[in-house]
């Protein structure tokens, strides 16, 4: 009656090897005495659990068998079994309630599966569950825990018909404690999706312990997953009984930084971006590392592959459809993946990006009218049957914005018309426009007030020539609606888009490149006095050959039709360096990139327990996921971003250019990018403490209520945690986190002397704003735009193919014959265009998964044990509610001309809730596509 060993089911190892499996680490402790009247879960306790830093691994730390005084006195017989001596105290029933989320689409395997995985959970022999309480032992000084089997014949179904329920049955002694941490040992031969464990019997009501992760098959990993119930502390604050816990789950995340990684790997680790390139698939697909001295990048999560055989420094590749490992809790769900990201888009690259290049590569030509242009919405492209054979086509486009219609033998890709020309086909071609979409389109981020003149380069002149602009005071005055410069000037009416020195030095690389042509622009803008803002010169610059000869040129808008046409090839090439900048440097690299590090430092160095994990944790979602995938198929060498943009081959060189010489923690700030821009003056007396130079700025306006909004949030969050003067200081997690995000994550910037202090409240709320301002609010005013502004190839050619004729070329000639061919045949391709339209439409659609600004998923709604906190989120979320109306509003205002009038569409980018599909709106918590 005193050994409680589990059943031998041996006879059934031939169906699940898990069952010839030794029994978890405990079950070197088998002679435990029964108790009264039914069989009992162990009890015990573990030595070395409560001294802080300890840092013992499951298979390192000692266990042994515990008695506490007021629930057992037990001694030994002859045998050396546990012998009860009469006096016991009966403790505590307690049901442990675990929520597993199954396949939503199960085929007959997984059903089948699934029946076996209900058998062994009903003998018990499935997942093991072993109760932590927050306290030690004060007779072993050693940690309390007791521990039981999942139970139950079949789970208890839920409302969902994929979530399903599991229990486990434990008594507990009277002085346990309160639950701090479970450890979960999964005995089955694979992985299973744990949503929650709730304990239900202590006086205080239910505990919750959120998990939402992946729980390994013992198979994979011999250590049990470690769950920490959903109160946040500080590390100081931890309690005894769970601090080793605390560190032991941060060690396991860590890894070693050795070998490679596996699936069932939930480890963080940092590397280069050493991927992007396949030299030993072909020399031409080979490319430089990114991240060192030579080129600066942020770093990317380690995954270890084998180094390639043609270059020592540059990883292997997996190539599509295999996936790219990323920690396994950061891999799209399944309703992402089966209608949208993994499944979407890996079937865009894998199969309808090849069916498209085999349908049009034979006859890859320009447009010949821009009704050819028009017939992608209105006829389609059809995809004949060779390609249709490839399978996997049909089923990918879910969204709204590309249709396709199934007949024998053919298929039809149908695009939506994109909202830029949806209300006004040719708003595209007015000035107007052109400027409104530097403050209202998918890239308000780059126009800056000119603040000084003469406009000259910081580049060395020895090599790019004479730093002065072409750009001169007379020039400008013959546009200013006779205003003076000076006067202009001083009214703070003129403005510049300024790409020379960012593109110049690769312009040479860039026009070697077949079928590409492109200049390095500069374009000025008027704000006059009727309120609306226009281009009036552009300056395009060449490569100096040699460095003392100027190659730039001057354009204006001109009066005839020759110069009308030439100035809408400049506006052209202007857009095309604005798409190229728009992607490479204020989408992929100050978002995406930039944000991979902070999201690897967070898992590696603050506990799941930290209240600042618990502030990020949904701000972290899909990340590094949707960027391995871009690794894969769109920045990687030979993918869509270098066959559909300018730079080509290299793009990725570019952006590590530019995170060289421009990008700045602190200048992510929204109001601090915009004073620096000089798009905003600090003024206390005003909303947010800044006036903006032009009122009607739409991205900056709607932009500072969602930054304010957030800041509001944060700050209280923050100031609720760390009430000493001194906690921010002494919390070594958080200093460790800070630490590493400089010298690890952004290794090659971390001497510079711009980066934030963490030594108060105030310096650690705008470190965290500004986090989740990049991951929520810039990247949905950088990214949900790109189809319903880029959609339309005109309006945003990611690339030129051809110079703009000059008087002496011989293609001038047959550009005065046929200005609209000369122009079309600039533009991408049929190819190029139509691939483009395709990636643009999927990286702008809302998964029907996605959680917005303010939301939470209803599955993660006890994410925290702190109604203070729910009271300030939700104070939040009410204030986002607001948001959303005043901002529709301002797009009902008449005076607001950038986001109203005829034919106009409205400013909703900053909206902070959107439905699914292309909608142009909306505000994900996460950089989740």
């Amino acid at each position: 009656m005193f050994v409680l060993n589990p059943p031998n089911f041996s006879n059934l190892s031939h169906h699940n090897n898990a069952l010839c499996r030794p029994s978890p680490p405990f079950s070197a402790y088998r002679r435990i005495p029964l108790l009264p009247s039914r069989r009992r879960p162990v009890v015990k306790a573990e030595i070395g659990g409560g001294g802080a830093g300890q840092g013992q691994s499951q298979s390192q730390s000692q266990t042994v068998t515990s008695t506490y005084s007021s629930f057992l006195e037990t001694s030994k017989d002859s045998n050396g079994s546990v012998v009860s001596s009469g006096r016991s105290d009966e403790g505590i029933e307690v049901k442990a309630v675990m929520t597993i989320r199954k396949k939503i689409k199960e085929n007959l395997t997984d059903k089948l599966e699934d029946q076996w995985e209900y058998f062994i959970n009903g003998v018990g022999q499935g997942i093991q569950i072993q109760l932590i309480s927050d306290q030690i032992d004060p007779v072993t000084n050693s940690r309390k825990s007791v521990e039981s089997y999942v139970k139950g014949w079949l789970p208890k179904p839920s409302k969902v018909s994929y979530i399903v329920e599991y229990s486990a049955e434990l008594r507990v002694p009277s002085d346990f404690g309160s639950p701090g941490a479970l450890l979960i040992t999964n005995l089955h031969a694979k992985e299973f999706y744990l949503l929650k464990v709730v304990i239900h019997g202590f006086s205080g009501g239910p505990i919750f312990f959120p998990a939402n992760t992946w729980i390994h098959s013992r198979n994979d990993n011999p250590k049990s997953r470690i769950i920490f119930n959903n109160q946040a502390y500080l590390p100081s604050q931890t309690p005894p009984g769970i601090k080793d816990l605390r560190l032991e789950d941060l060690l396991s995340i860590r890894g070693t930084g050795k070998g490679e990684r596996k699936q069932h790997d939930r480890i963080y680790d940092y590397a280069t971006y050493n991927d992007l390139g396949n030299p030993d698939k072909d020399e031409e697909l080979a490319r430089p590392v990114l991240g060192g001295p030579e080129r600066p990048y942020p770093r990317r999560c380690r995954s270890g592959r084998p180094r390639t055989a043609s270059d020592p420094l540059c990883e292997s590749r997996i190539e599509k459809p295999h996936p790219v490992y990323v920690p396994r809790d950061e891999t799209f769900e399944e309703i992402k993946q089966n209608t949208f990201s993994a499944g979407r888009l890996k079937a865009l690259f894998h199969n309808l990006i090849p069916s498209i290049a085999a349908t049009m590569s034979r006859s890859d030509i320009s447009f010949n009218c821009f009704s050819d242009i028009d017939k992608l919405y209105t006829d389609g492209v059809v995809l004949r049957d060779e390609e249709q054979q490839r399978g996997g086509v049909q089923d990918l486009l879910l969204g709204k914005v590309m249709n396709q219609v199934i007949s024998a033998g053919e298929r039809l890709l149908k695009y939506e018309i994109p909202a830029v020309i949806k209300r006004d086909r040719f708003s595209w071609l007015r000035d107007n426009e052109f400027a409104r979409q530097a403050l209202a389109g998918v890239n308000p981020v780059n126009i800056e007030l000119l603040k000084e003149f003469p406009i000259r380069s910081k580049l060395d002149p020895a090599v790019y020539g004479p730093p002065e602009s072409a750009i001169t005071k007379e020039l400008l005055e013959q546009e200013l609606g006779g205003m003076s410069f000076e006067k202009a000037m001083e009214e703070k009416r003129l403005f510049i888009i300024d790409y020379h020195d960012m593109l110049l030095p690769f312009m040479k690389k860039m026009n070697s490149l077949p079928g590409r042509k492109a200049y390095a622009s500069r374009t000025i803008l008027f704000y006059a006095k009727t309120g609306m803002l226009c281009p009036i010169a552009i300056e395009l610059s060449l490569p100096q050959t040699p460095p003392s000869v100027q190659n730039k040129r001057v354009y204006t808008h001109g009066h005839d039709a020759t110069t009308h046409w030439i100035w809408k090839l400049a506006k052209a090439h202007v857009c095309s360096n604005d798409a190229g900048v728009h992607q490479l440097v204020n989408h992929w690299l100050r978002t995406h990139a930039c944000m991979e590090p902070y999201i690897i430092a967070t898992h590696r160095q603050l506990s799941s327990m930290h209240p600042i994990y618990k502030l990020l944790h949904p701000h972290m979602r899909y990340t590094l996921e949707i960027n391995a995938l871009a690794r894969q198929s769109l920045i990687n060498g030979g993918g869509i971003i270098e066959a559909s943009f300018s730079p080509g081959k290299y793009a990725m060189e570019l952006s590590s250019s530019a995170y060289e010489s421009m990008w700045r923690f602190d200048m992510e700030s929204l109001p601090a990018d915009l004073i620096r821009r000089g798009m905003a003056e600090e003024d206390p007396s005003m909303p947010f403490g800044l006036k903006l130079v032009l009122d009607d700025y739409p991205y900056a306006s709607d932009g500072l209520l969602i930054w304010s909004a957030i800041k509001e949030w944060v700050e209280s969050y923050v100031v609720h945690f760390y009430s000493d003067p001194n906690s921010v200081t002494s919390d070594v997690e958080l200093q460790a986190w800070w630490t590493e995000i400089k010298f690890k994550g952004h290794y090659d910037k971390r001497n510079e002397p711009w980066w934030p202090k963490l030594d108060t409240k105030e310096d650690l709320s705008g470190i965290l704003t500004i986090m989740i301002w990049v991951a929520s609010g810039q990247h949905a005013a950088l990214n949900f735009g790109q189809y319903p502004f880029g959609g339309y190839v005109p309006n945003r050619p990611t690339l030129m193919r051809r110079l703009i004729p000059q008087e002496n070329d011989p293609e001038y000639k047959k550009f005065i014959e046929n200005p609209q061919h000369a122009f079309l045949s600039s533009l991408p391709t049929q190819l190029q265009a139509t691939k483009v339209m395709a990636v643009q439409d999927t990286l702008s659609t809302h998964s029907p998964d996605e959680e917005y600004l303010g939301q939470v998923n209803p599955l993660h709604s006890q994410w925290i044990n702190d109604h203070q906190v729910l009271k300030m989120f939700n104070k939040f979320s009410a204030r986002l509610v607001e948001i959303e109306e005043i901002i529709n509003a301002r797009n009902k205002e008449p005076k607001l001309k950038n986001r109203t009038g005829a034919g106009v569409p409205p400013y909703e980018l900053l909206l902070p809730s959107s439905g699914p599909g292309v909608t142009g709106r909306g505000i994900p918590n996460s950089i989740s596509i």
